[in-house]
C-alpha cells in the first residue's frame, strides 16, 4: 500500500472515453443488407454497379435475323433452319401464344472483352429458348424474366470472329400463357413478347459471387434467432461487407469476400466445401419437375425437357457436387426420339452417376383413378424403358406431385423392385397436418416402404438458407432420424436447378461447418444413397397403414369427365385385348396370329400419359384435353382394329342377323355369367356360361306372368317391378326401393333416391382442383318435370324424366329396370343425359339408404377402403369427399347397399347418405371444363348380407357388358369353355391374362428374349381375406412360377393336370407365369 511502488504493465483499455458509442439498431442494419444487392434507386451505387465488366449489342456484336414458324407448328432444327432469315432486332415483338420463332445469333465479340475472366450471351425475352449450335446440337434452355437468361461463350469464341448459334424462342412463360398475371387463369391466345435484351456480357465473378455471399449471410442475419451469437455475427459480418465496399474499385470486392470468409469459411468458392467428413443432416439433391402436361401441351413438355436436361448437363460440368434425380420414362423417351444428341448427353451423365432416373413409372401418374391394371403398367413399362436404356431399374418411386396416394402403393411398388417412397404433397393438407416425415408406409396387404417426406414441404426449393433451415426445423420425425432431403430447382414448368441454387448451397454448407447452428447440408450424394443410410433402422420408424388421403384437391375426383370416360373405357378395352389375343395366338386357327404388342405397347403408353396428375385428373389447360382426345381416339380405333382382327382369327363376327340360334354373347370376364341380352327390339335372350362365347337361349315370355312390369298407379306415382325388385318413383325420384326376396326396404323412411341436387362450387383458389366443406351447406334439390313411361319390353321397362337445371342446362333421367333371373342379384339402373352448361356449380345425385354403419367401403385399385360416415374428428370430416373406381358400399352385417357407375370417381357416404358427384363447371384453367352434353350410367345394388363378391362381380360386369356376335357352331364349341378357370373363394378375382413381355415370338427386343411362349395371370384378393383357389388351364402348360410385376420368377409352384392351388393374404395382387 506504500508509495514507490513499480506498475509492472499496462491496460490497453483507455482511462478516458473518446466518443460515444451507441447500441445497433440491428433491423435498420439488417434492412441495409438488402439494399446493398437490390435492384431499384440504389442499384447504380451497389453491388449491382459492378456485377458487369462490359458490355456489347447490336451489330456488329450481335446480329440477330429470325425465321417465324407458321401458326403453332414446333419445327425440327432441320426445318428451321432452311428457311430464309429475316434481320430483326432488340425491342420487336413476337407471338402470338405458342407461336415458335427461330433466331439466328451470330456473335463477335470485341477486342476489349476477350481477355476478360467470364464472358456470356444475355438474352431475354421473358419467355422460353433453347440454345442450339450452329450444326444442330441442343445446348441450354433459357427462361426469361430472370430465371436463366444466361449463356457462358466458349473460349473459341474469344477470336474476334463470327460464331453463329440459333435459340429456338418458345412464346411462352414457364407457366404458359395465363391472362392477367394469375398462373392458373386460362391461356391468353394473344400473347406477345418483346425481345428485351441480346447481348454479350463481360461478367465480374467475384462481384456474383459476393452477391451470393451477402445474401446467404444476409438471410442468417434475418433468420437466425434474434438472441443467438450466430446471428448477431452475421449481421456484423455483412455490415462490414458492406462498409468495406467502395463502387469502381475492384480491391474492394476481395476485400469484401475475405471478410465474408469469416462467416463463410474459405472453400465456398468450390465444391470441396462439402469434402470434410462432418456428418451431414440435410442431403441435397437436385430435380426438376416437369408436368407432362398442366399449362401448356404435350407438345410444349417435350421441348421443356430438352432445354431443362440440357441445362442439368451443362452444369455438372462446372459444378462436380451436383447430382440430379428426374422422373418419368415417357419424357426420356420423347428425349430420345426428338433430341438424340441431349439424349446421349443425357446417358454420359447416368454412367457417370450424376444424371438418376428415378421413379420406376412411365409418368408421374395419379394414384386415385387409375386401376389395379393401369398401375402395374405405370411401372412395368417405366422400370423395362429404364433397364432397357440404362442398365438398372428404379430403385426409389418419386411422386412428389400427386392429389393422394392408393392404399396398394406400397405393395406395387415392392412387387416392381421398389421398396422406398418420396413424396411431399400432404404438406398442402389444409385441414390436418402429416405427422410424420420418415415413416413405413403400409398397404392393405402389409406390404411397406420407407416413405420420405421432405420437411423443406416443396420438390421446388429454391435452395434458400431457409429451405435447409427448415429441413431440420420442420421435422417431425427427429425422434427417429434427424436426416433429411432437400429436392431443390426450378419445377412444374422445368428448368431444374440453376447456379445461384449451386452457390447458395455451398455458402450454406460453409456457414455449418464455421459458424454452426444451420444443419449440414452435403451435396453429391443420391436419392438411393440417402434411402441406404435408413433402410437398417427403418424397421423401427413409425407405421402408417392405408391410403395416403390428401385433403385438398378433391374435385379433381370429378372434373373434366370426358377425359375420365375415356379412361375407364380404355382400361375395359386394353384388358379385353389382351385376353382375346392371348386366346388368338394360343388356339389352333391363331398359329399364323402374332400377338399385337407394338399396338398393345402403343395404347397402353398413351393411356397412362393420359394418367398424367394434371390430366386425369382434370386439371390442365383445355389445349391438354384436346391431345388426350387424339390419344384416346387413337387407343380406341387401334383396340377395336385389334379386336376386329382376332375375329377373323377366331371365326367370330360382329355382324348379327338378329337369329339367337346364331348369336352368342362375348364374355370377357373370367367366371360364369348369366345375363338378360337384347337380341333385338323385340326378342331378348338369356345369355348363359363361362367361356367367351355365351350361348343365347330364348327368354320365355309369359302374359300371364310378365317378368317385369312397369305401371303408372297414379298421377306422376308409377311402380317398376320384377321377381325380386318393386321400385317406386313420385315425381321422378325413388320414394321406395322394396327388396322382395329378402323382405327389405331399401330407402329411408321419407328419402328420396336418384334425387340429384347441386351445389355453390367456389373453392378458395384451385378451381378445377378444389371442392371445400362449405359447398355443403348450398344444397339445393333440383325439381323434377314430367315423367313418362319410356320403354316397355318384355325384359326391361324404363321411366324417362325431364328436369331442369337451369336456364342453360337440363337433364334426361332415366331409371331403368330388367327382368330378374333366379340366383342373380337384381339393379335398378339409371342413366342421365345431361345438357351441362353451369357455372361453379356442383351436380351429385343421392341415395339415403335405411343401412347404418360408422365407416363405408369403397373399390380402389386392387382393393378396398374403409371410410368414416361421420365427422367426429377433424380427420374423418377432411373426407368430406373421396375417390371410388367402380362401386362404392354401405352394409351392415346382414345386407347392404351399392351403388354401381361406369365413369365416375367422386363419391360421399355421410350417415346412412350416399352421394355420386356427377359433374362440375369450374372455369380455371379451362374455361370450358365438362361444358357440353355427357352419358353417365349407375345403378343401384341392394344385396343380402354384407359387402361381398356378388358387388365387385356386379360392378365389373357393369363396366363390361355382354357384347353380342355371330359364330357357326363349332366355333361356338371351342370357346364356350374358358382356357384358364379361376375357382374357390369368390373374392378372387382374375384380372390380366396376357403373353409374357419378353416372348421369342411376342419381343419388341428391349431385354433379351425369353425363349418359348408364356401367358401372365394377375389375380388379386378384392375383400381382404386370405383366400385359396386353383387355377385351371387347357393349355399345354409345363411350368408354373409366380412372379413380380416385372415377371421376374419369385418361386415355382407345382402343376398337376392343368391345375395349380394359390393361397393370396388379405389383398395379395399375385402373378403367376406360364410356361407353356
Amino acid at each position: 500500500m506504500g508509495g514507490g511502488r513499480e506498475i509492472k504493465s499496462k491496460s490497453s483499455y483507455p482511462a478516458l472515453a473518446s466518443r460515444p458509442v451507441g447500441q445497433w439498431i440491428s433491423n435498420l442494419y439488417k434492412d441495409r443488407i438488402n439494399q446493398f444487392y437490390s435492384r431499384g434507386q440504389w442499384e447504380k451505387h451497389n453491388l449491382l454497379a459492378m456485377m458487369t465488366e462490359g458490355t456489347a449489342s447490336g451489330e456488329p456484336y450481335v446480329k440477330l435475323s429470325v425465321w417465324d414458324a407458321p401458326d403453332t407448328t414446333r419445327p425440327t432444327f432441320d426445318d428451321a433452319v432452311s428457311h430464309e432469315f429475316k434481320k430483326t432486332e432488340v425491342g420487336a415483338w413476337f407471338g402470338p401464344s405458342w407461336s415458335t420463332h427461330w433466331f439466328k445469333v451470330i456473335l463477335t465479340v470485341p477486342e476489349e472483352l476477350r481477355d476478360k475472366d467470364l464472358l456470356e450471351l444475355h438474352w431475354d425475352a421473358n419467355n422460353e429458348g433453347l440454345i442450339w449450335t450452329e450444326d444442330g446440337k441442343p445446348l441450354q434452355g433459357l427462361t426469361g424474366g430472370g430465371e436463366r437468361t444466361e449463356w457462358i461463350l466458349p473460349k473459341e469464341f474469344r477470336d474476334g470472329k463470327e460464331h453463329t448459334v440459333y435459340i429456338e424462342m418458345a412464346c411462352n412463360g414457364m407457366f404458359g400463357n395465363a391472362a392477367g398475371g394469375d398462373t392458373i387463369q386460362p391461356p391468353d391466345p394473344n400473347k406477345y413478347f418483346r425481345l428485351g435484351q441480346a447481348e454479350i456480357v463481360a461478367v465480374n465473378p467475384e462481384a456474383r459471387a459476393l452477391y451470393i455471399d451477402i445474401w446467404i449471410i444476409g438471410d442468417a442475419a434475418r433468420e437466425f434467432p434474434q438472441d443467438s451469437w450466430e446471428q448477431h455475427k452475421a449481421l456484423k459480418v455483412a455490415t462490414d461487407v458492406i462498409d468495406a465496399f467502395e463502387l469502381g474499385n475492384k480491391d474492394s470486392i476481395l476485400k469484401c469476400r475475405k471478410i465474408a470468409q469469416e462467416y463463410l469459411g474459405p472453400h465456398v468458392d468450390s465444391h470441396k466445401v462439402y469434402s470434410n467428413d462432418k456428418e451431414p443432416q440435410v442431403y441435397g439433391i437436385g430435380h426438376c419437375h416437369i408436368d407432362s402436361c398442366w399449362l401448356w401441351p404435350w407438345a410444349e413438355t417435350k421441348r421443356k425437357v430438352a432445354r431443362s436436361w440440357s441445362n442439368q448437363c451443362d452444369l455438372m460440368d462446372r459444378y462436380p457436387e451436383l447430382n440430379f434425380a428426374c422422373s418419368q420414362a415417357q419424357q426420356y423417351k420423347w428425349l430420345k426420339e426428338l433430341y438424340p444428341y441431349a439424349f446421349d448427353r443425357v446417358k454420359t451423365k447416368v454412367k457417370e452417376g450424376r444424371f438418376h432416373p428415378i421413379g420406376g413409372s412411365w409418368v408421374e401418374h395419379d394414384t386415385n383413378m387409375p386401376s389395379g391394371e393401369s398401375l402395374v403398367r405405370q411401372f412395368l413399362y417405366g422400370q423395362r424403358f429404364f433397364e432397357s436404356n440404362f442398365g438398372e431399374r428404379c430403385q426409389t418411386f418419386w411422386l412428389p406431385d400427386t392429389f393422394g396416394y392408393s392404399a396398394q402403393l406400397p405393395q406395387l411398388c415392392r412387387l416392381a423392385g421398389m421398396n422406398r417412397f418420396l413424396t411431399q404433397k400432404l404438406s398442402w393438407n389444409n385441414i390436418n397436418k402429416f405427422p410424420h416425415t420418415t415413416f413405413n408406409w403400409v398397404a392393405l396387404d402389409g406390404s411397406q416402404v420407407i416413405c420420405h417426406m421432405p420437411p423443406s414441404e416443396t420438390y421446388t426449393a429454391e435452395a434458400h438458407f431457409g429451405d435447409v433451415k427448415r429441413s431440420v426445423s420442420q421435422h417431425k420425425s427427429m425422434d427417429q432420424d434427424h436426416t433429411s432431403l432437400l429436392v431443390f430447382g426450378k419445377g412444374d414448368g422445368g428448368g431444374g436447378p440453376t447456379w445461384q441454387h449451386l452457390e447458395k448451397l455451398r455458402r450454406c454448407r460453409g456457414i455449418s461447418d464455421q459458424v454452426g447452428m444451420l444443419p449440414r447440408v452435403h451435396m453429391g450424394n443420391s436419392v438411393d444413397d440417402f434411402f441406404d443410410k435408413l433402410e437398417p433402422k427403418a424397421t423401427e420408424f413409425v407405421t402408417w397403414y392405408g391410403e395416403l388421403y390428401f385433403e385438398l384437391h378433391r374435385g379433381t375426383y370429378t372434373t373434366q369427365a370426358n377425359n375420365k370416360l375415356n379412361n375407364r373405357k380404355s382400361e375395359s378395352l386394353l384388358r379385353e385385348v389382351e385376353w382375346l389375343a392371348t386366346i388368338a395366338t394360343l388356339s389352333d386357327s391363331g398359329k399364323s396370329y402374332k400377338y399385337p404388342k407394338k399396338e398393345i405397347d402403343d395404347m397402353w403408353e398413351a393411356v397412362l400419359l393420359c394418367q398424367f396428375h394434371d390430366c386425369l385428373p382434370g386439371s390442365s389447360i383445355e389445349m391438354c384435353y384436346d391431345d388426350s382426345d387424339e390419344l384416346y381416339d387413337m387407343v380406341f380405333k387401334t383396340g377395336n382394329k385389334i379386336l376386329e382382327d382376332i375375329h377373323g382369327v377366331l371365326g367370330t363376327s360382329t355382324i348379327t342377323n338378329g337369329y339367337i340360334a346364331e348369336t352368342f354373347a362375348l364374355n370377357t370376364l373370367p367366371w360364369h355369367r348369366r345375363e338378360v341380352v337384347e337380341i333385338s327390339d323385340t326378342e331378348a335372350g338369356v345369355a348363359c356360361g363361362e367361356g367367351q362365347l355365351l350361348a343365347i337361349r330364348p327368354f320365355k315370355i309369359s302374359k300371364e306372368e310378365p317378368a317385369v312390369t312397369v305401371e303408372e298407379v297414379s298421377a306422376g306415382v308409377f311402380v317398376l317391378q320384377n321377381d325380386q325388385l318393386r321400385v317406386k318413383v313420385e315425381d321422378g325420384v325413388i320414394t321406395s326401393l322394396y327388396d322382395r326376396a329378402a323382405d327389405r326396404e331399401v330407402i329411408e323412411k321419407g328419402g328420396k333416391a336418384n334425387q340429384y341436387v347441386i351445389f355453390d362450387d367456389k373453392p378458395l383458389y384451385w378451381q378445377a382442383w378444389d371442392v371445400e366443406v362449405y359447398h355443403l351447406d348450398t344444397r339445393q334439390e333440383l325439381r323434377c318435370g314430367k315423367t313418362s313411361i319410356s320403354e316397355q319390353k318384355a325384359h326391361r321397362v324404363s321411366l324417362t324424366t325431364e328436369i331442369k337445371v337451369s336456364e342453360e342446362s337440363s337433364i334426361k333421367s332415366t331409371i331403368t329396370l330388367s327382368a330378374a333371373l333366379k340366383g342373380v342379384q337384381s339393379w335398378v339402373e339409371c342413366h342421365a343425359e345431361v345438357d351441362w352448361h353451369e357455372s361453379m356449380k356442383f351436380l351429385k345425385v343421392e341415395f339415403p339408404v335405411d343401412v347404418r354403419n360408422t365407416e363405408a367401403s369403397y373399390e380402389t385399385a386392387y382393393g378396398l377402403v374403409k371410410r368414416p360416415t361421420h365427422y367426429n374428428t377433424s380427420w374423418d370430416m377432411a373426407k368430406f369427399e373421396v375417390c371410388c373406381h367402380r362401386f362404392a358400399d354401405l352394409s351392415e352385417h346382414n345386407y347392404g347397399v351399392s351403388i354401381l357407375n361406369d365413369s365416375k370417381y367422386g363419391f360421399a357416404t355421410v350417415g346412412n347418405l350416399q352421394r355420386l358427384s356427377l359433374l362440375r363447371s369450374p372455369k380455371a384453367p379451362d374455361a370450358h371444363a365438362d361444358m357440353g352434353t355427357h352419358q353417365i350410367r349407375w345403378a343401384i345394388f341392394p344385396h343380402e348380407g354384407s359387402l361381398g363378391s356378388s358387388t365387385v362381380r356386379a360392378a365389373y360386369a357393369f363396366n363390361n357388358p355382354l357384347r353380342l356376335l355371330s359364330a357357326p357352331s363349332a366355333v361356338q364349341a371351342s370357346l364356350n369353355k374358358s382356357p384358364v378357370k379361376l375357382t374357390g373363394d369368390g373374392s378372387l378375382i382374375l384380372d390380366t391374362v396376357k403373353r409374357g413381355e419378353d416372348d421369342e415370338d411376342v419381343t419388341r427386343g428391349e431385354l433379351p428374349k425369353r425363349k418359348g411362349r408364356n401367358v401372365i395371370l394377375r389375380v388379386y384378393d378384392s375383400l381382404g381375406g386370405q383366400s385359396k383357389g386353383v387355377i385351371e388351364t387347357t393349355w399345354d402348360v409345363k411350368r408354373v412360377f409366380k412372379s413380380n410385376l416385372l415377371e421376374d420368377d419369385i418361386e415355382e409352384i407345382k402343376i398337376e393336370g392343368g391345375k395349380f392351388p394359390i393361397t393370396l393374404r388379405p389383398f395379395e395382387i399375385a402373378t403367376y407365369r406360364l410356361e407353356l
